[in-house]
């Protein structure tokens, strides 16, 4: 739209003398208007903050990393030297085990053993020289004395 070709019938809102030139004065009002409010500084600071390389690039941790690579790598390469040493040598693997066991509490162990063993004997020593309370002899009399007196009573003697 071409702002120079206004309307030829401009109505003003204030009454004037000079139709023209308030016409003038209200176009350039109103483009310095449009100039300013196009030319504003904002109140509000919009941008985005700062942002500081040093707290994205962590330069402590890459080099933390990178130690920790180099580490690995050398443990690798080492390992793989040695599995190389083993696959062109016999590798003078000793499987042979000569660690003797020994016991720390076996002696007390031992001791235990044996005062269980004496306990045991002693008890089957006073097992054995204990004299029975019930007379085995008795009790196979009185059974052969009860057999003749029920069959001197039944109708059907067992002899």
């Amino acid at each position: 739209r071409n702002r120079s070709k206004m309307h030829k019938s401009y109505n003003n809102i204030l009454p004037t003398s000079n139709r023209l030139l308030q016409q003038k004065w209200d176009t350039t009002y109103y483009n310095e208007h449009r100039r300013k409010v196009r030319d504003v500084k904002s109140m509000v600071d919009t941008k985005a903050p700062p942002t500081y390389m040093h707290l994205h690039l962590k330069l402590k941790k890459f080099q933390l990393e990178e130690e920790r690579l180099t580490t690995i790598e050398r443990d690798n390469r080492i390992l793989l030297e040695k599995m190389a040493y083993i696959m062109r040598t016999r590798g003078r693997i000793d499987n042979k085990n000569d660690y003797v066991y020994q016991s720390l509490n076996r002696e007390k162990r031992q001791r235990e053993l044996l005062r269980v063993a004496k306990d045991n004997q002693e008890i089957l020593r006073r097992i054995t020289a204990r004299q029975p309370e019930y007379s085995a002899k008795k009790w196979n009399d009185d059974w052969q004395q009860n057999q003749k007196f029920m069959d001197s009573i039944s109708h059907f003697p067992q002899d």
